[in-house]
Formats: C-alpha cells, structure tokens, sequence
C-alpha cells in the first residue's frame, strides 16, 4: 500500500527541514547514548495518556492491576486554556491520574466525543500501540492483569522466555481494547533494591510506536530528542516473538531511544510481515486510545526549536493544572506533547517522582 500523497509531502518537507538546520544526516546507533546527553532540555517521558470511554471501569482496571495511586481526579470544562490547548470549543472531560514509581498513568473520558467502540489494536499497528509494564518475576505484573480482567494475546498460559536472559514477555488488552506489554524481570537483572521492589512492584518502562516507515519516524525522534538511538535490531520469524505477538512468519525492525532512568525507553517498529498499514489521518489528543508527554525544563526554548524543525502543533503552551503544555503530532500522526511542571517541587515532576535505590 502506497503512503497518501499529502503525508508523504508534508513529511518530506518536515525531514528536510530539519537536516537544512541541523546540518547532519541519521546518526548512528550509540550504545551509550542517553537523553542525559541531549543539548536541549529535555528531561524524558513524564505521562502515559489513555482517552477512554468509560473512566469509572478503566480507573478500576488500571487500579488493581497496577496498584498505583490515585493522586487526582478531575472535572474540566469552560476553560479558554482547555480550549486552546485542545483546538476544541467548549471541551469538557474528566481525567484520573495514577502515580507509578517513575511515570503517571492518565486516563481521560471526553464528555463531548461521541461514544465509540475502541478495536484492539493490533501489534503491527500502526502508531502508538502500546505501554509496557515491568515487574519482578516473583511477583508478576503478568499474574496480576489477568487477575484484573485483561484479555492476554500472547500464546500460553504463562509470559513467554525469549532468549533466556532473565525476561519474560507477553501483549494483552485493557477492558477497551488498548495494549500492553508484560515483563517480567529477574532478580539478576534489577538495578533495585529488594526494599525498593517491595514497595514499587511494578513499573512503566516504554513508549512504543509502529510506523510503516522505521527511517522517517526515528529520523523525527532523533530530531526532537537531539540524540542517536541507543539499540536497533531486526526480528525474522523468531518463533517465540511469533508466540508473544500471536503472528507467525513475523519480521520486525527496531530501534530504541534511551530515556530517563529505570529502563524507560522510546520503542519505534517497523513489521513488514505482517505489514505496519499507513495511516490516512492524524490523530487529536481526544480520540480513543494512547498519547504521551515529553517533559522539558523550558517549554518555550523547546516549542521554539520544534517550530523551527517544522513541528506543528496545536496551539501555543498553555498552562492548565500543574502544567504547562502543548500537544503536537509526529509525521505519522501519532500525538505527543510537551510538558512542565508550573512548580519544581511539583509531586507530578519527573525528578520527584521516587527515586531507584540500587544495594
């Protein structure tokens, strides 16, 4: 299938645009690269966003499975910000935020979206198909979502060994359709303390983006991040990656940006079997499914380059809540946004979230 003529222009121009200002082609892949390194300031991921249907049965969910904390839940309507943060008139939502040990878990019901049906997302995509939560293996996160009600895709009855590593795997769906990714981690490859663990027994690690164009989108992110990605790999019909994502023949193309701390990492895929399908239209922060932020130190420094860079967003930053954002699409469609906090001693800021102690 063939990409629609106005994204491939449109994403020339934005490519183009960034290599006349950068003055470099791709990097390559760095090992060692981090987003510590950045230039910009760039901090990480600070959210996972889900918009949903039914906020009560997913806050539910994500509540046992995860046992995360509920920190806030809000009601927000008639707000000029809102407004223009969203590029949406008289927009009205209700948002719950969960707090992970090193990222929060957002789940928002938009009560001026029509009511809609989510399909599961397959694992060939294409956009943003998924999170990934990691635990200890003896006490599995695995267990404990289909505990909650998730609808595990992966074959078997139990996660999947890849190579014998220390990691076990598997994909399954949330009660409206959206995925995610199980690991489950050995003792021996924890960085964490057993009192550590003990109190965080699960965690947020990824942001996950399937494209039908690998090059193009880590050619985006390695603009955005000012950084190479740390990892790439290519995938030919592993027969127990076949079993985690429940396709055979699969081949698959990766790369992985290093993010901030405890394993949190930008996935980018590419599946050419099955194939990753283009996209038609752009996605809006209020459409059923996953966005994410990237949080920042000085939100106008950093909206100020990505224009620069051809990014377009939405509106300008806004604060609402503990936050000043902006929302943008990536040159697949997918929406992200900027984030920071209005405060630096802001519970909602990356760097306090709880700190990893190591023995």
């Amino acid at each position: 299938m063939n990409m629609p003529l106005k994204y491939l222009i449109k994403n020339i121009v934005l490519i183009l645009v960034a290599l006349l200002i950068t003055g470099c082609a791709r990097s390559q892949v760095n090992p060692q690269s981090k987003i510590s390194d950045t230039p910009t300031s760039i901090i990480g991921f600070n959210h996972i966003g889900i918009s949903v249907n039914d906020l009560d049965e997913m806050l539910s969910f994500y509540q046992e499975a995860t046992g995360f904390e509920l920190v806030k839940r809000e009601k927000i309507s008639q707000s000029k910000n809102a407004d223009l943060l969203f590029d949406t008139p008289n927009i009205s939502y209700e948002t719950a935020t969960l707090k992970g040990p090193n990222m929060l878990l957002e789940l928002t019901q938009y009560s001026n979206q029509p009511h809609n049906v989510m399909t599961k997302m397959p694992p060939q995509g294409p956009g943003m198909t998924h999170t990934c939560f990691q635990s200890p293996d003896w006490d599995s996160g695995y267990h404990k979502f289909k505990k909650a009600g998730a609808e595990i895709l992966s074959r078997g009855e139990e996660p999947i060994d890849l190579g014998g590593y220390g990691v076990t795997y598997a994909y399954g769906y949330d009660p409206e359709g959206n995925m995610m990714e199980l690991e489950q981690v050995a003792k021996e490859r924890l960085p964490m303390d057993s009192t550590w663990l003990e109190a965080n027994p699960l965690w947020m690690t990824q942001v996950a983006l399937i494209s039908p164009d690998l090059d193009e989108l880590d050619d985006f992110y390695e603009m955005i991040l000012a950084i190479p990605p740390a990892r790439e790999g290519k995938y030919d019909n592993h027969p127990r990656l076949n079993d985690v994502i429940d396709q055979d023949s699969s081949v698959i193309l990766a790369t992985w940006f290093s993010m901030d701390g405890l394993g949190k990492m930008l996935e980018l895929m590419q599946y050419n079997n099955p194939a990753t399908p283009y996209t038609t239209s752009e996605n809006r922060p209020t459409d059923l499914g996953y966005s994410f932020s990237i949080e920042v130190g000085d939100i106008q420094q950093e909206y100020d380059r990505l224009i620069k860079l051809g990014v377009q967003f939405l509106s300008e930053p806004m604060i609402l809540g503990e936050f000043w954002m902006v929302y943008a699409n990536d040159v697949d469609g997918n929406v992200f946004s900027l984030r920071q906090a209005t405060s630096p001693q802001s519970i909602y800021a990356t760097k306090n979230l709880l700190k990893l102690n190591r023995e």
